[in-house]
């Protein structure tokens, strides 16, 4: 660049971005799961990283999921980690595609080199996405695009389900 000191530059070269996708039960895997976006060739917009966890509850948690739906917006495309979707990631994967973003399956590791892809076939689900009134093979085909969204939105998260699981729960 004219004008900046090679000393100082860096590179401009542009690289798709990537939001990911994954449960908040495997939080703690959120480096490894960026490590291995950047060693794909692309940079990542992971929600536990932009906003760490939920902000601490200093704001209200839909605010940061709608900051995390408007982030989803901006990237090239949305990357899953881990082999159970919960229903947030289930919104997610659903939002991606109606924006006709790319979507890709991977699974969850604390290293990055334990991460490889997954076949949607392999996923599993956990149980409030069954009490949409779905087959487990009609998530796989929601989740790659082939069924449309559940008429009932998913939630974003069961209002039964748990706060924040403790590191014993997730391990």
């Amino acid at each position: 660049m004219p004008g900046i000191p090679k000393t100082i530059s860096s590179s401009t070269d542009p690289r798709p971005i990537v939001f990911t996708a994954q449960s908040k039960r495997f939080f703690y895997c959120r480096d490894a799961i960026c490590e291995f976006v950047f060693n794909n060739g692309a940079v990542p917009v992971n929600p536990f990283r932009v906003f760490g966890y939920f902000l601490g509850d200093r704001v209200d948690r839909g605010l940061v999921r709608e900051a995390n739906n408007n982030l989803i917006r901006l990237c090239d495309q949305l990357w899953v980690f881990g082999n159970t979707i919960a229903n947030g990631v289930l919104f997610e994967i659903v939002y991606a595609h109606e924006l006709g973003r790319s979507v890709q399956f991977y699974s969850v590791a604390t290293t990055a080199r334990e991460i490889h892809a997954v076949s949607p076939r392999s996923l599993r689900f956990e149980p409030e996405l069954y009490r949409l009134g779905y087959s487990r093979d009609d998530l796989v085909e929601v989740v790659t695009g082939f069924r449309p969204a559940p008429t009932s939105e998913p939630r974003l998260f069961d209002p039964d389900e748990a706060e924040v699981p403790s590191l014993e729960d997730t391990a």
